[in-house]
């Protein structure tokens, strides 16, 4: 992913509104939903296989942003230059930019193969850019390629302390854009929350 093209995006969308909201040092992805609205959301979700016709193109999503960096400073070309990134996937801090990358929580060829190959342009768009949803979280890059396309019944983050988090947020994003589960989705995303 091209990292420093998302960070430009949050870093100027967080100065320009510093004085609205908590310090860049506070911020983080939006809180997700709660373990009870989850598991709610999770019983309402449409369990099926996943699809892949037409073949996922990941140019049919038009992205980036950025979001979650400290004092970031862009250059000319609105590159991220210089901050600070807690990735809350492993508990880490980074200080450069090439250290992280723009997660999407729920990936794009995920998202693709569990109904938004169904969606408008712009409604790809906007769930690749998503800011009111915990759905883009700054994480290790290493930890990002890891998890690549997978969903929660192949890859959950390493850092224990942030899986009902994220099991929270994967369930809010599906289900406010309206995207199925497999049955093995489905197994994990309950069997974490049984302990949220």
């Amino acid at each position: 992913m091209l990292f420093s093209q998302i960070l430009i995006s949050i870093g100027l969308l967080q100065l320009a509104s510093a004085a609205a909201i908590a310090p860049l040092s506070k911020r983080a992805i939006p809180t997700p939903v709660s373990a009870a609205t989850a598991r709610y959301y999770l019983k309402d979700m449409t369990v099926t296989p996943q699809g892949n016709e037409p073949p996922y193109d990941r140019d049919l999503f038009t992205h980036w942003i950025t979001r979650d960096g400290q004092n970031v400073r862009v250059d000319s070309e609105c590159r991220a230059t210089s901050g600070t990134w807690y990735d809350e996937y492993t508990g880490n801090t980074y200080p450069l930019a090439s250290d992280v990358d723009i997660d999407h929580m729920v990936p794009l060829s995920n998202a693709w193969r569990s109904g938004a190959r169904y969606w408008t342009s712009d409604q790809r768009r906007d769930f690749a850019n998503d800011l009111q949803r915990p759905q883009l979280i700054a994480v290790d890059d290493s930890t990002n390629q890891r998890k690549g396309d997978s969903g929660p019944e192949d890859f959950m983050p390493p850092r224990a302390a942030f899986h009902c988090t994220y099991i929270r947020a994967w369930v809010q994003v599906k289900h406010d854009y309206q995207l199925t589960v497999t049955q093995a989705e489905y197994n994990k995303i309950d069997s974490v929350l049984v302990n949220c």
